[in-house]
């Protein structure tokens, strides 16, 4: 198996803490309101001494407290047979993830016309003329508002935690953001970096509709990757909800290949 799998495994954890969590038996439980699949799982990170029967049983208690789905993640690193024993129970595959990577070149001109750390970057492609790029190395709480409506997040609940989440990654970070060039600078475009020994992860690509088509995706993601090789990074990493081909076609077309696949066992009957 790639070592390069356990390794990015490790560091995505790293990059998006939940609300809460709980160390049972080799096992972590996440806890997040079922903002996303990832943050609301079990995750697998040590071996386990007590009968699988019986961890199963405290898991889907456990979830049916919190009023959501019982989620296990299964990765190429979770045994086969575990999954099985899953699908023998009734736990249905949700939500499909590619995990690529990629050498971050070492390109003779910067990734952002007038230097990567500009903070008031004016794009000069066309389409993108009316935009200046942000870079902040913290995350503003505008930023996340204007994700939250990028995404269309009303959740009441989740717009409560998941600005903690975002306040408590424990990595360096640096977030992204396309404004409009007038006087209403609204964010119409967002990314997140998050460092971690020699790699940057790729987060929060995300442009309002209106803005699309203009390239605008890409200029984040190169940016993201500068920023990184500027603090150290030598490769990069992302994952994508696979069956989105624009999104993969965009990625590798910016050098990422993906290494594997990881997917979400989920039991829906709390």
């Amino acid at each position: 198996m790639d070592p390069r799998i356990k390794k990015i495994e490790d560091l995505s954890l790293n990059a998006w803490p939940s609300h809460q969590i709980e160390i049972y038996d080799g096992w972590l439980l996440r806890f997040s309101y079922f903002y996303t699949h990832r943050t609301n799982c079990v995750e697998q990170i040590g071996a386990s001494a007590i009968p699988l029967d019986e961890k199963i049983r405290y898991v889907e208690e456990a979830y049916r407290r919190w009023g959501t789905p019982s989620i296990f993640k299964i990765s190429p690193l979770i045994d086969p047979s575990f999954d099985a024993m899953l699908a023998d129970r009734g736990y249905l595959t949700e939500h499909e993830n590619d995990n690529m990577v990629c050498d971050i070149p070492t390109p003779e001109g910067s990734a952002v016309p007038g230097g990567a750390s500009d903070a008031a970057a004016l794009f000069r492609e066309p389409g993108q003329e009316n935009v200046r790029l942000e870079i902040n190395l913290f995350i503003p709480a505008s930023w996340i508002e204007a994700l939250f409506q990028l995404k269309g997040t009303t959740n009441v609940m989740h717009r409560k935690v998941v600005p903690s989440m975002y306040q408590a990654i424990p990595k360096e970070t640096f977030c992204i953001s396309i404004r409009t060039a007038d006087t209403e600078r609204r964010i119409v475009g967002t990314g997140l970096g998050i460092l971690d020994r020699d790699y940057v992860g790729v987060y929060a690509i995300h442009v309002h509709p209106d803005y699309r088509r203009r390239h605008l995706a890409k200029r984040i993601v190169r940016t993201i990757m500068e920023e990184g090789r500027r603090h150290g990074a030598r490769h990069a990493y992302l994952q994508v909800v696979r069956g989105n081909d624009p999104a993969v076609r965009m990625y590798e077309a910016l050098g990422f290949r993906r290494l594997y696949t990881d997917y979400f066992r989920v039991l829906r009957n709390i």
